[in-house]
């Protein structure tokens, strides 16, 4: 049965987060087709066996006098069934213009308070009839490129990911505090660092880099993101912002030190290889968009304390 997963997500995090409700449903159903509103998805499943196509929506997404041309793209793919991610009666109203069977969406009118990973859940239990449905699955990516993301890395390494990039300004810890850490962590171990960046943080890269007093790091502003990720499938830990990184290392198993300052907790509520960092004082629950907490709550020592902890086990 040919059977469409529509995720309603702009941001490669929030992709990320849905991962394993699309293997479960293709599980059933065989390889998915996934419609979404991250243009970079498809660069990070492209090794996934259980992922059919990835069709990008740059069009036709928001305005509810779009919903004929949205059902006419759905009517094309034949689809039997699809599983909507998003409160929308827009994009109901699509897929059953569409003449797709089977519709499964979130209740409509409740996006405000929306727990996206107890919603998702909770959906695609219902939508398989299963129980207990795992919000964990596995990355999917080619041996050969983990190899070759750590033949010129000595195998003694403690590789660390420094997750420094982010979404936005007040979810990032700092350029200084990455820094800090770095140079206090490379007093007492041998490590290798990732400095995670985008394109368009080359200036939080280059403000760490100059800042070093050793080489051991290597820059991945300038790399594809196909080129960043087998460096994140092959570290030891990640250390830094809410960011799509995070939820790569989660996802291959990887422990992942996530930053909250910004972000609400729900983002990182999937998976137990994520273990939140908090500024002192604060309800992990009431952290959300909008708190913009000062990044100088978190100490660098705080931080360096848990790695070293981590590190051990």
């Amino acid at each position: 049965m040919k059977t469409c997963v529509y995720l309603s997500y702009s941001g490669l995090g929030a992709n990320l987060m849905h991962l394993s409700y699309c293997h479960e449903i293709a599980k059933k159903f065989g390889p998915i087709t996934v419609l979404t509103l991250c243009k970079n998805f498809k660069d990070v499943v492209e090794d996934d066996p259980l992922i059919k196509e990835i069709i990008f929506l740059d069009r036709y997404t928001k305005k509810f006098i779009h919903i004929f041309k949205l059902s006419k793209i759905l009517k094309k793919y034949k689809f039997d069934n699809i599983i909507i991610y998003y409160p929308s009666v827009r994009l109901y109203l699509a897929a059953r213009l569409a003449n797709i069977d089977h519709i499964s969406i979130y209740p409509l009118f409740r996006k405000k308070g929306l727990h996206l990973v107890n919603a998702a859940k909770k959906l695609t239990e219902k939508f398989l009839n299963i129980e207990n449905c795992p919000t964990e699955t596995e990355y999917f990516i080619k041996k050969s490129d983990l190899n070759n993301s750590i033949k010129n890395v000595n195998s003694d390494y403690f590789k660390i990911v420094i997750g420094a990039g982010s979404s936005g300004p007040t979810t990032r810890w700092g350029a200084k505090n990455f820094s800090n850490l770095i140079n206090k962590l490379n007093t007492n171990g041998k490590y290798f660092f990732y400095i995670l960046c985008g394109p368009n943080e080359k200036k939080i890269e280059d403000e760490i880099v100059s800042n070093l007093n050793k080489d051991n790091f290597l820059r991945l502003s300038d790399k594809s993101l196909k080129e960043v990720i087998p460096f994140l499938c092959t570290s030891n830990l990640y250390i830094g912002n809410d960011s799509f990184g995070s939820h790569i290392t989660a996802q291959s198993g990887i422990k992942s030190l996530v930053i909250l300052l910004d972000s609400p907790k729900s983002y990182t509520d999937y998976s137990k290889n994520h273990h939140r960092i908090i500024p002192k004082g604060y309800n992990i629950s009431k952290i959300t968009h909008g708190s913009n907490i000062s990044p100088d709550l978190i100490k660098v020592e705080d931080v360096y304390s848990l790695v070293k902890n981590f590190e051990k086990n």
